[in-house]
């Protein structure tokens, strides 16, 4: 089975290509640009580097949020585009989920995080159990000092990962102390080839039905709909 992974729900563009236990390609970069720009030129580059024609894929695994609205549209819009064309199987993963499996070797929870602005994040619990990552508590968007406290609450160390964990350091270390463990360099790196990893042998989904996960609406659809009311 050759996998061609995707994610572009935050800063980073990432994106792999795996053959059975094999990374044959992987493109990592974290940048403030336009993903749909680069997006489907970083895909042809890596598969023409690779030496893998489009017919060679088996599958295709996305990350379909949450992180930045217009991020995980293009990430999204793009594998059901080619699964579609394709005729292969498309599967999805949380974004989250797929940064907190950089924390496999960490004894205790796993804190992804996302920034939300006006002190909110996307962030969730996860832990592994036997090599394999389980969800302890599920995705969502909460303020990061109530998610704080809960964690608290359970009284074990909790590894923060995620680019935008820095901005909260302040806060996670005057609530949590000890048990915060901030993970350090590249660890805050969503990796792709580990989303097609997570995404080998999960059940494929409608291609047509297939929708980002958002958790909340964007700014502009509140408003909106506030203005409905």
């Amino acid at each position: 089975m050759t996998i061609l992974a995707i994610d572009t729900s935050n800063h980073t563009l990432g994106i792999a290509l795996v053959r059975d236990l094999t990374v044959i390609g992987e493109s990592i970069t974290y940048l403030k640009k336009n993903h749909s720009v680069r997006a489907m030129p970083t895909v042809e580059a890596l598969m023409k580097e690779c030496g893998v024609a489009p017919s060679e894929l088996s599958k295709i695994v996305v990350a379909k949020g949450p992180g930045s609205y217009t991020g995980v549209r293009i990430g999204v819009t793009i594998a059901k585009t080619l699964a579609w064309t394709l005729s292969i199987p498309i599967s999805a993963v949380s974004s989250l989920e797929a940064l907190a499996a950089n924390g496999q070797y960490f004894d205790g929870y796993i804190s992804p995080l996302f920034d939300a602005r006006r002190g909110q994040v996307y962030t969730g619990l996860y832990t592994f159990e036997k090599g394999k990552i389980k969800e302890v508590e599920p995705d969502q968007n909460i303020l990061l000092t109530d998610w704080l406290q809960e964690l608290k609450k359970t009284g074990k160390p909790v590894l923060f990962l995620g680019q935008d964990v820095h901005l909260h350091e302040e806060s996670i270390r005057s609530i949590l102390g000890e048990t915060a463990v901030l993970a350090e360099g590249t660890f805050h790196n969503p990796r792709p080839s580990v989303l097609a990893f997570l995404g080998a042998d999960r059940p494929a989904e409608d291609v047509h039905q297939l929708i980002p996960n958002y958790i909340r609406l964007a700014e502009a659809e509140v408003k909106w709909l506030e203005g409905q009311k």
